[in-house]
């Protein structure tokens, strides 16, 4: 297996990183849980934002509940692929890394839930144009900008990759002229 190219200072930013959010996570999940009934709801912004107090006992949109251990064993699966990705990456994929360490500390946030009570607590819950958005978390947060910053890396090296291909393929033309 190669060494990973990371620095200390990364490590303590990516670890850190985890931490906050997982802790991030489970506390303001613990606030909810004291403060609002189960099914209550409390308009933050009135007809926009509010905190709705729900256990989801599937994954996002409440789809396959009913599969706790379907859920360990994905989330368990997923862990060490995102473990794995995470030492294949280099230095310079900094998007990727932090993608993967979102991605990563909102799976552990939300296993925990699961472990714990057996459902996911979430409360985040947006109105907008009049579509109700699925209600989320501090955990589904971390994994959905995890993997926008994993998409917007791959489409930054795509897009450097073409870059240099319509480079070599100019500079080909220039010399056969």
């Amino acid at each position: 297996m190669k060494k990973i190219d990371i620095s200390k200072k990364s490590i303590l930013f990516y670890t850190l990183t985890v931490i906050l959010v997982i802790i991030g996570d489970q506390w303001t999940k613990v606030v909810v849980d004291q403060t609002l009934r189960l099914g209550e709801s409390h308009a933050i912004v009135d007809g926009l934002f509010y905190f709705t107090y729900i256990h989801n006992k599937g994954a996002a949109w409440g789809m396959f509940q009913g599969y706790l251990n379907f859920f360990f064993i994905v989330s368990l699966i997923a862990a060490v692929g995102i473990i794995y990705f995470f030492y294949k990456t280099e230095a310079y994929q900094k998007f990727y890394r932090f993608g993967l360490v979102l991605v990563l500390s909102g799976l552990v946030g939300n296993l925990i839930d699961r472990v714990v009570f057996g459902y996911v607590r979430d409360f985040i819950d947006f109105i907008i144009v009049g579509y109700d958005f699925p209600i989320f978390n501090i955990a589904d947060m971390a994994i959905v900008i995890g993997v926008g910053l994993i998409i917007l890396e791959v489409g930054i090296e795509e897009y450097q990759t073409w870059k240099i291909s319509k480079s070599s393929s100019t500079n080909q033309q220039l010399d056969s002229e």
